[in-house]
């Protein structure tokens, strides 16, 4: 018979994934947070190990008015959903005893530290492949585990950067412009999920870990993709266009009579359909059936869709674009995007819940499975508020050696 709560939520976490992975938390800011928070929401036992004083995403926004929740900020409330706390002193011989009975008994490490941290704190794989052979660490970092500038500190902004996204992002050359989703940081941690997965898979073979070494400036050189090619190819480098597109016309952001819709015309059939919704004459000239005769008329085109489309709203002519199967969208705010009726219907709005019961709105989890589909989604943790349990459960610590960890400062 379910009891409590706790037995509720075991019962629907028994059907998830990585129901049976236990994972130990380092991360803090963005891009470890957020592999984690994946990795949690898959159904992994994460454990979130902190500092005595508490991991410094704690305090973001946690003060903040509009941006907070009964004391905790938009960033932790959100990334570390699904996870437990324990608080542990890694720089005290104690605290780095217990951190290894906690290797010994899970599966995966995985930390954001700088360059050099890890191997100084001695929670390297180096280290804790002795203490379990089967552990699986993974680290994110700006530049990666070695090379000759490895040990350059970065950020989201900096590895857009130094990726070269930025270069093709933004209205022209002068102005290289970031982009707006922090995808440097958050390249990291969904490359570092799919190293640890694939580690995972390769451990049932071989029966022992490995180290996963992400860096974030390397995910963004991967999504540059084929432009990367291009530029290899041509021997010249792309430059940024707005929202236009280097092949196909029209593409691109238009202007309507109450926002902004966007227009992918990627074939001539969708040119040949848009032409039934937009009903301008000029463009029934032949010359423009094609890539090419479009392309030569690039500017024009898009000059005369934005002008036609400016004397009517977005809904109107979104209403006609699909009729047509033409490839278009409204450039939603974030909340209009939390509100389409498709989003909701996939479950990517979630209350995000505070441990006193508050709750908001999030963003759920966009990987969807066919039979391991129960989704949870528990509050964020205050800080060690597992600390007992998960060492009385996952370390078989009594009652009274816990108080006098705590009473000297090792655990909290």
């Amino acid at each position: 018979m379910i009891g409590d709560s706790n037995d509720i939520r075991r019962m629907f976490a028994m059907n998830r994934t990585l129901e049976s992975v236990r994972v130990l938390d380092l991360t803090h800011m963005l891009s470890g947070p957020y592999g984690a928070m994946i990795m949690a929401d898959l159904g992994a036992e994460t454990i979130k190990v902190e500092p005595l004083h508490g991991e410094g995403t704690r305090k973001l926004l946690a003060t903040d008015p509009q941006n907070s929740l009964e004391g905790m900020g938009a960033y932790y409330l959100t990334l570390n959903r699904n996870k437990k706390s324990v608080a542990i002193d890694l720089k005290s011989e104690q605290g780095l005893e217990l951190f290894y009975d906690l290797v010994r008994q899970s599966d995966i490490v995985i930390s954001n530290f700088g360059a050099g941290v890890p191997e100084k704190l001695k929670i390297d794989y180096a280290n804790l492949k002795e203490v379990n052979p089967r552990i699986i660490t993974c680290t994110i970092t700006g530049f990666g585990g070695d090379g000759p500038a490895f040990k350059r500190p970065s950020f989201d902004m900096v590895a857009q950067a130094f990726g070269g996204g930025m270069s093709i992002t933004g209205p022209d050359q002068d102005h290289p412009v970031r982009a707006g989703i922090p995808i440097g940081d958050l390249g990291g941690g969904m490359f570092g999920v799919m190293g640890i997965l694939s580690a995972l898979y390769e451990r049932e073979k071989s029966g022992v870990g490995q180290h996963v070494d992400i860096s974030m400036v390397d995910a963004q050189l991967s999504m540059l993709n084929y432009m990367s090619t291009m530029a290899s190819l041509s021997g010249t480098d792309p430059h940024p266009i707005g929202n236009s597109h280097f092949v196909h016309v029209p593409y691109n952001t238009f202007r309507c009579s109450d926002g902004f819709i966007v227009i992918a015309i990627i074939t001539d059939n969708f040119w040949k359909n848009l032409n039934n919704v937009l009903k301008f004459d000029e463009f029934n000239d032949p010359k423009y059936d094609g890539q090419p005769g479009r392309w030569e008329a690039r500017e024009f085109i898009e000059q005369k869709v934005n002008e036609i489309l400016s004397q009517n709203t977005v809904s109107h002519w979104r209403a006609l674009l699909e009729k047509e199967r033409i490839p278009c969208g409204p450039v939603n705010s974030i909340s209009q995007a939390m509100e389409d009726e498709q989003v909701l219907h996939r479950n990517m709005v979630i209350d995000l819940k505070h441990p006193s019961g508050a709750s908001t709105k999030g963003p759920g989890n966009p990987i969807k499975l066919s039979r391991n589909s129960n989704e949870v989604f528990e509050p964020a943790p205050t800080l060690g508020q597992d600390t007992n349990q998960v060492f009385e459960e996952v370390l078989g610590l009594s009652a009274d050696k816990m108080a006098t960890l705590k009473a000297d400062g090792v655990i909290g």
